[in-house]
């Protein structure tokens, strides 16, 4: 029974793509999916549980025994790490009377035990340990098969440092749905580019915000770069509006990119780049919005994801993670540029959010139904909110 169905018995100046599939709407989505607790739910329903959303990222969970628990749009669930090495995703739930099993990120050893009654379950889910269920000292009762109480499990991949989920159990397999993305990376990159990528679990490698806003106005956001100059005024200064592209990467992303990233910007000594980038693009950047919930920006250089956790309908919290080419690239030679590195995306991430902010607080006016797209700078956000759009509507 996959997750969905526990859920509902329970209660250039022009575009780089193919032409998209997705048709664009003459205005954006309606107050309601950024402000309302019931179209929120119905949203997890209907369109995030069927796609591939990002969860967690494989740092969090290092190695075997690793446990991290998440509240995902109201769902309790938790990320393990296995003896073999493998990401899984469970509810974080006892099967005997649904008791939170892991209130805190860390290792929880070989078993996972319920803080309640203390049954214990394996790293692959299995119910291994019932003490007392027969009486003070007996442990096991007839008629009791453990194997058909294990944790429930929700389907889930591990790629490019992304643990993703798939709520429902019915989409294509992850690589196939990040084809698309996979296919025009790996010509830049090297075909092998996810397989290279180094997360950095040191000081300068991750960040987190808080801000008070839908997760879909943060998608909006990064996919267009039209708000450049007058919400980044620094960047615009060495990544001007007009060195910048549209990019639809159809049917599950948009975004931009730019043909001006400068790997020697700064007096800190430059980081190691991929193996096999293509050198006739080395200053070709891109930044994609993974719909529903996650942002990828690639550089020859480095790499970094940003998963977009919705907490409230009017909350999320963005957390990032910096991914590099090699381990070389994590060394102490090149721990100032990291550092640099941060501190810039940092900025740019930071100017963003009095914006999404200004864009949540604009949607609990009645004067505002969904605005209206620039036919050449907004194509992006445009190709989001049909995407978003068709699967909401067409969700049978």
């Amino acid at each position: 029974m996959s997750t969905l169905d526990l859920i509902h018995s329970s209660n250039d100046s022009g575009i780089e793509s193919a032409e998209a599939s997705t048709a664009y709407p003459k205005t954006g989505l309606p107050n309601t999916h950024y402000t309302d607790e019931v179209t929120w739910q119905k949203e997890r329903d209907r369109v995030v549980a069927k796609t591939w959303a990002g969860l967690g990222f494989g740092a969090d969970i290092r190695e075997a025994g690793c446990v991290y628990p998440v509240n995902f749009m109201g769902l309790p669930l938790l990320m393990v790490r296995d003896t073999e090495g493998v990401a899984r995703v469970f509810h974080n739930v006892c099967s005997h009377r649904g008791m939170t099993l892991v209130a805190e990120k860390g290792s929880a050893g070989m078993v996972i035990r319920c803080p309640y009654h203390r049954w214990g379950y394996g790293l692959s889910g299995e119910l291994k340990a019932t003490p007392n269920i027969g009486g003070m000292g007996v442990h096991n009762i007839e008629g009791f098969d453990c194997s058909q109480h294990g944790l429930k499990e929700v389907r889930s991949e591990e790629l490019m440092g992304i643990v993703f989920i798939n709520l429902s159990g019915e989409a294509p397999a992850l690589s196939e749905h990040l084809d698309p993305i996979l296919t025009r990376w790996g010509a830049l990159a090297g075909k092998d580019f996810t397989n290279r990528l180094v997360s950095d679990t040191g000081p300068f490698g991750s960040m987190e915000l808080s801000v008070e806003s839908n997760y879909k106005l943060a998608i909006e956001n990064y996919c267009e770069s039209y708000h450049l100059p007058f919400v980044h005024p620094d960047l615009n200064t060495y990544s001007p509006l007009d060195e910048h592209y549209n990019l639809i990467v159809d049917p599950i992303s948009s975004g931009q990119g730019t043909h001006v990233y400068d790997l020697t910007r700064g007096a800190s000594t430059p980081l190691p780049v991929f193996a096999n980038w293509d050198d006739s693009r080395v200053k070709t950047a891109e930044y994609l919005s993974l719909y529903p919930n996650v942002l990828l920006g690639i550089q020859a250089d480095h790499f970094f994801a940003i998963l977009l956790m919705p907490e409230s309908p009017e909350t999320t919290t963005e957390r990032l993670q910096f991914l590099y080419s090699s381990e070389e690239a994590l060394t102490d030679a090149y721990a100032e540029r990291r550092q640099s590195l941060h501190e810039a995306w940092n900025l740019v991430f930071s100017e963003d959010v009095s914006v999404v902010e200004g864009m949540q607080r604009g949607r609990a006016s009645p004067g505002f139904t969904g605005g209206v797209f620039s036919p050449l700078m907004d194509i992006p956000t445009a190709h989001f909110h049909g995407w978003f759009g068709e699967r909401f509507a067409n969700h049978t």
